[in-house]
């Protein structure tokens, strides 16, 4: 039987890798959408200089690099080994960035109260339950940090990296429903339009500890 594991390592062989330079010529940048160079940038996440940060579902870290190079202490987490390997292969050296391989679950379990900021950029708040991730989102959290995450919007029929890895699409109202109930307050939730008409947007949703 094939472990989520096994499914993200599936799924990291056929991942294609990210630009060297954005469009305007940088070598890091942070995008919350799937479209290149479109939607909001870090500052989404309030200033990041001097605190410390992880990222769920970091993948190659491309964008907790760019944090890192704004001066976060950084921390990225994912299921995927090979994710890890490359990601630590590429921004290994450019200091003030970690890169594990865990579940995320796990991980936040055993890092209460350590991380100023938690993100997912369609990561493992997207594929997991957070009436399981929720409250060890909240108790990783310091006093007044924030989450923010984003994945594609409630849909009927929504896609699947891999037929054994599930999706939470939840409608704004019900994540914003969630949020509350394990303990987050400033919630703010929208769905970023599309840079074309008739394309897909992006829900992004950012929250505090309370």
């Amino acid at each position: 039987m094939t472990t989520p594991a096994e499914a993200w390592e599936r799924f990291a062989q056929k991942a294609s890798p990210r630009r060297a330079t954005n469009a305007v010529g940088a070598a890091t940048w942070l995008n919350w959408t799937q479209y290149p160079d479109h939607g909001p940038d870090e500052s989404v996440l309030g200033p990041v200089d001097g605190r410390k940060v992880v990222e769920l579902g970091s993948g190659t870290g491309a964008n907790l690099a760019h944090l890192a190079t704004l001066g976060a202490r950084c921390v990225g987490v994912d299921i995927a080994p090979t994710r890890t390997t490359t990601a630590r292969h590429i921004w290994g050296a450019l200091g003030g960035i970690e890169f594990v391989t865990a579940d995320a679950v796990d991980h936040l379990a055993a890092n209460p109260a350590t991380y100023d900021v938690v993100y997912s950029v369609f990561g493992a708040v997207w594929f997991t339950d957070p009436e399981i991730l929720l409250p060890l989102v909240r108790e990783a959290l310091t006093p007044g940090g924030v989450l923010v995450f984003s994945h594609l919007p409630a849909s009927d029929t929504p896609p699947s990296a891999d037929r054994l890895i599930r999706q939470y699409h939840l409608p704004v109202e019900q994540w914003e429903s969630r949020l509350r109930a394990n303990g987050f307050g400033s919630v703010t939730i929208e769905i970023v339009a599309p840079p074309t008409p008739g394309e897909l947007g992006t829900l992004l949703a950012r929250a505090s500890r309370s």
